[in-house]
C-alpha cells in the first residue's frame, strides 16, 4: 500500500476520503479535524474560517520526502508556498526538511519569517520586477529561476556575484487539466520556448557572476497523467547535460470523493524514470509539490445564512468567492456536509446549490452537494480546500478575510487571525473633508 492511500484510510471509514489525516465523527456526532471538533471551532472562532491538521502536512511531507530520497538520493523537495502562504505552515515544512519556491517578494518575506534558509529557497515568476531580484540576491536566495531574457538584463545590471540560476523553458507538452493551470504548452506566458533556450542558455553564461546550475520545467496543476514528464524530459534533452532539473509538481488533490490522483511514490517515480531516461541518471532533481502537499489537510467552515427552496434547494453561507475563488476561477468542485449530521457516502439527504454570500451569481461554492436537513445556524464543512482557498482569498465586497486555525491532539491556535473592518479602512486616504460629512 502506498503511502499517501495509508493516509486517506486513516480517516473514519464513513467519512470521504477527501477529508484531513485523522479525521472522525465524534460520539457527538460531530466532525473532528485535528482532534478539534470543528462545531467547536466554528463557536469559538467564527465563520468563515480555515482549519488545518498538522499531522496531514507533516505525513504528506515525510511522504514526498522519502520517495524522492529513496529513488533520487540527493534531491530536493520544495514547498511551492503559492498553494498555502502562512508562516506557520512553513515553518511546518522547514521542521521537516523541505525547501520552498516562491514566485513573489511578499512570498520570499513569508518564506524568510518561517526560518527558510535563503539557500534553500528558489524565486519565480514570469515578471519579477527589479526590486525583487535586488530583495533576493541581498536575501541570499540559493536559487533564481530566470523566466525571460529581459528578466535576465536586469538581473545581470545588479551585478550579482555567484548567483545559482536555473531557466525556465516551456517544453512545448498539452496537459489534461484545465487551461488556466496549464503552464507547459508552448503558448504560455513562462519560461523561454524550447526553440529560443539555446540563445538564453548562451546569454546567461556570458553574464559575469551568474552560474547556470541546470533548467527548469513546469508542465501545470492538478496533474492526473504521470506520462507527460517523458514527454517533457525528451523535449528539453536536447539542450545539453546539466547537473539539475526542476521539473516541477502538479500532482493532483482528490477535491471529491471517487477521485483518483496518482500516488506520491507513483508521481515521485514517473519524475524520477524519465529523468534518468532522457536527462542521464544521477541527476539531481528538483520536485515542487504545491497543493497535493496542503490541499487534503483543510477545511473551511461556514454558517448557514438562508435556505430557499424553489427549482433547487439553495444553502447560502456567510462566506464564498472571497474565502474560496476556485470554483469560480476553475470550475472546482468540492464536497459539502453539515458538519454535526454528516452523511455516509450514498446517505439520503436533501440535493442542495451551496452559495456564497457576495453579489455575484456566479459566487457559488457547490453546484450539487447533499446536505441533512439544512438550516440556518448550521455549521457547514467543505474539505480539500487547504490548497489555494487562503491565498486567494480577498475583500470583495468588503468582506474580511478568514483566519487559519491550525489543530494537533485536540488544541487549535490562530496563526492568521481575521481581518477586521479595521484592516479593511487601514489603506484609505480620506481627503480633508472627511470628517464634516462632505
Amino acid at each position: 500500500m502506498t503511502h499517501n492511500r495509508s493516509i486517506m484510510a486513516a480517516t473514519t471509514s464513513s467519512l470521504s476520503t477527501v477529508y484531513p489525516l485523522g479525521s472522525r465523527v465524534n460520539e457527538r456526532g460531530a466532525l473532528e479535524v485535528g482532534g478539534c471538533d470543528v462545531v467547536e471551532l466554528a463557536g469559538n472562532f467564527g465563520t468563515p474560517a480555515y482549519a488545518l491538521a498538522e499531522d496531514d502536512l507533516r505525513a504528506r511531507a515525510r511522504s514526498f520526502m522519502r520517495a524522492l530520497a529513496d529513488r533520487s538520493p540527493g534531491g530536493e523537495v520544495l514547498f511551492a508556498s503559492k498553494a498555502l502562504p502562512c508562516v506557520a505552515v512553513e515553518r511546518i515544512f522547514v521542521e521537516e526538511g523541505l525547501g520552498c519556491d516562491v514566485a513573489s517578494g511578499g512570498e520570499l518575506a513569508l518564506a524568510l519569517r518561517a526560518g527558510f534558509a535563503p539557500d534553500r529557497i528558489y524565486l519565480h515568476g514570469n515578471a519579477k520586477s527589479p526590486e525583487e531580484l535586488g530583495h533576493a540576491l541581498q536575501a541570499g536566495v540559493g536559487t533564481i529561476v530566470i523566466d525571460n531574457l529581459d528578466e535576465l538584463e536586469a538581473l545581470a545590471r545588479l551585478g550579482p556575484e555567484h548567483q545559482r540560476v536555473l531557466l525556465r523553458v516551456t517544453p512545448g507538452v498539452h496537459t489534461d487539466t484545465h487551461a488556466s493551470i496549464a503552464t507547459g504548452q508552448t503558448d504560455s506566458k513562462f519560461g523561454v520556448a524550447l526553440a529560443s533556450a539555446p540563445d538564453a542558455i548562451a546569454r546567461i553564461a556570458a553574464v559575469p557572476g551568474l552560474k547556470l546550475a541546470g533548467l527548469h520545467i513546469h508542465l501545470g496543476s492538478q496533474l492526473m497523467d504521470t506520462r507527460v514528464f517523458e514527454l517533457a524530459a525528451a523535449a528539453i534533452a536536447s539542450l545539453g547535460e546539466f547537473p539539475v532539473y526542476g521539473l516541477g509538481g502538479g500532482l493532483a488533490a482528490a477535491h471529491v470523493e471517487g477521485a483518483h490522483p496518482p500516488a506520491i511514490e507513483d508521481f515521485v517515480a514517473a519524475q524520477v524514470a524519465a529523468a534518468d531516461r532522457h536527462l542521464g541518471a544521477g541527476r539531481r532533481l528538483v520536485l515542487e509539490p504545491g497543493r497535493s502537499l496542503v490541499a487534503n489537510a483543510g477545511v473551511t467552515l461556514y454558517t448557514v445564512m438562508s435556505v430557499k427552496r424553489s427549482a433547487s434547494t439553495w444553502v447560502a453561507v456567510d462566506g464564498g468567492m472571497s474565502d474560496n475563488l476556485r470554483p469560480m476561477l476553475y470550475g472546482a468542485q468540492y464536497e459539502a456536509q453539515v458538519a454535526d449530521r454528516l452523511l455516509q457516502s450514498g446517505g439520503s439527504g436533501e440535493h442542495c446549490v451551496l452559495a456564497g454570500k457576495h453579489c455575484e451569481s456566479g459566487d457559488v461554492i457547490a453546484r450539487d452537494v447533499v446536505l441533512d436537513a439544512p438550516r440556518a445556524g448550521d455549521v457547514v464543512v467543505t474539505p480539500a480546500t487547504g490548497a489555494y482557498c487562503h491565498a486567494l482569498a480577498n475583500n470583495y465586497n468588503g468582506v474580511p478575510r478568514p483566519p487559519v486555525i491550525l489543530c494537533r491532539d485536540g488544541d487549535a491556535r490562530v496563526v492568521v487571525r481575521r481581518e477586521t473592518y479595521e484592516d479593511l479602512l487601514a489603506r484609505e486616504q480620506p481627503g480633508d473633508d472627511a470628517d464634516d460629512g462632505a
